[in-house]
């Protein structure tokens, strides 16, 4: 058996290639998006891809399942359960609780796990020449390493009011079929550490049903009632672009099979861009932003979190520029296409607008601050961490506006009165700060060193 997983850090998502190689085919499940990277490894391990399937109807990437098939010919294999609301709109073989999918020597058994999604499915992993015993779970976003997938994306994202309670109790009830299985199965999850789809997730990239029954909180609970209670307490804030995740991902769409090429625009073709409405994104350090950059644009550093940013800030209906060096292009581009965000018309490089980087972000430091704080009664303090995060710890006076949700809260700031900005080790403050010049804020200035620094013990 061939067996290798392919991890996404930026939106913290797993991928795994099978292969029978006797047969000398494989099976991709949950694919992303930009599926070269499989096709690549097929190839240099003589397989070919013949089949693909997927866990769930996913809400935190545009799954890559129809491009895959669409370039190799494989067949699609989808859920078939969870009722008519939960069905995929686009041809495929669909799979139901107790099913096979045989790969030669390989049998994937198909496990109704429902909680995270109605429809959700695990598949359990049989290596016939070396036992008939199952080896693997391939949970998505059933089981993850010290935690499972939060029930409420379908409220939260999909807007499907009144489903959290009852998915919770769904969750319960497929745990309660996890605890039977053998302890020696190896778990592969869906997501790591950094996923927005739980609230505790293990950085470790595997677990084994018998670990997560000594470790999981989850498996810990033998009260229904405390488990739904537990489960939807304290989950991070849902992405906005998970309802368009939601919805690309269960419906036909146009097919992207590569990396786009996007042009290298004119000084003049970015003006006139931008004057048109486009979203401009600068991908700079936010230190080397702050001390110029070009008016009306946003900050979202090209990190591992670049992707979940985009999709948290910006419109699916608006055309995107990008400000980026050209060797860091194919980078933005793939993180980009994972979630969805097609409407790239162009980029144009830092070198190309300096004489237009004409305005700056006021950058200050603990102890100027700390004098603002003392100085200016009207201060507008914004704290643009996360709730949780900020009831745990904030400086004082701060309000807590979510850089997630700033954009359709700015009615709650003032350009009447001076603003500073921080989070907690200054990236989302960089997000914050910019959005706030870009609709016009005058008086705004940024804390970078945020919690991480202002927590301190100074001597």
């Amino acid at each position: 058996m061939f067996f290798q997983q392919v991890y996404d850090k930026s939106l913290a998502q797993a991928s795994y290639i099978i292969g029978c190689q006797a047969l000398g085919e494989a099976i991709v499940i949950d694919a992303k998006r930009d599926v070269d990277t499989y096709i690549q490894i097929a190839a240099q391990n003589n397989l070919r891809i013949t089949k693909v399937v997927e866990t769930h109807i996913h809400a935190d990437f545009l799954s890559g399942t129809r491009e895959l098939a669409a370039i190799t010919g494989a067949t699609i294999y989808l859920s078939d359960e969870g009722g008519a609301d939960w069905q995929y709109d686009f041809p495929h073989h669909g799979l139901k609780h107790q099913d096979k999918i045989t790969l030669g020597n390989l049998t994937f058994d198909v496990l109704h796990t429902p909680g995270h999604t109605p429809e959700s499915i695990s598949l359990l992993l049989t290596d016939h020449p070396a036992t008939d015993h199952p080896v693997m779970l391939f949970t998505g976003d059933f089981v993850f390493v010290g935690d499972v997938g939060r029930p409420d994306l379908l409220e939260v994202a999909a807007g499907i009011a009144g489903t959290k309670e009852w998915g919770a109790a769904q969750m319960y009830a497929s745990l309660q079929h996890f605890l039977d299985l053998p302890d020696y199965i190896q778990v592969w999850p869906g997501h790591g550490a950094g996923s927005s789809c739980g609230k505790a997730l293990g950085a470790v990239p595997s677990s084994t049903v018998g670990y997560e029954k000594l470790r999981n909180w989850a498996l810990e609970e033998s009260n229904e009632k405390d488990f739904v209670q537990q489960l939807l307490d304290g989950q991070p804030e849902a992405p906005t672009y998970f309802k368009e995740m939601k919805m690309r991902n269960k419906s036909d769409r146009p097919l992207l099979l590569q990396v786009p090429a996007i042009p290298h625009l004119t000084l003049h073709e970015f003006e006139t861009h931008q004057q048109e409405g486009a979203q401009i994104v600068d991908v700079r350090n936010k230190q080397e932003f702050a001390a110029a950059h070009v008016p009306g644009t946003w900050n979202i550093q090209l990190n591992n979190s670049f992707a979940t940013w985009c999709g948290w800030m910006l419109n699916y209906e608006q055309p995107i520029v990008l400000i980026i060096e050209e060797a860091q292009l194919e980078d933005a581009l793939r993180k980009l296409m994972r979630i969805g965000m097609d409407q790239i018309v162009g980029f144009i490089t830092p070198s190309d607008i300096v004489d237009i980087c004409v305005e700056h972000t006021q950058v200050v430091d603990k102890a100027e601050l700390k004098e603002l704080i003392a100085s200016e009664r009207n201060l507008q303090l914004l704290d643009v961490r996360s709730a949780d995060e900020y009831h745990k710890e904030h400086i004082a006076g701060a309000q807590n506006l979510f850089v997630g949700t700033m954009p359709k809260k700015l009615d709650k700031i003032t350009n009447e009165k001076p603003i500073a900005v921080y989070c907690q080790s200054g990236d989302r403050a960089a997000i914050a700060s910019s959005l706030l010049q870009a609709k016009g804020f005058t008086n705004v200035k940024v804390y970078f060193g945020g919690m991480n620094d202002w927590a301190k013990i100074e001597d």
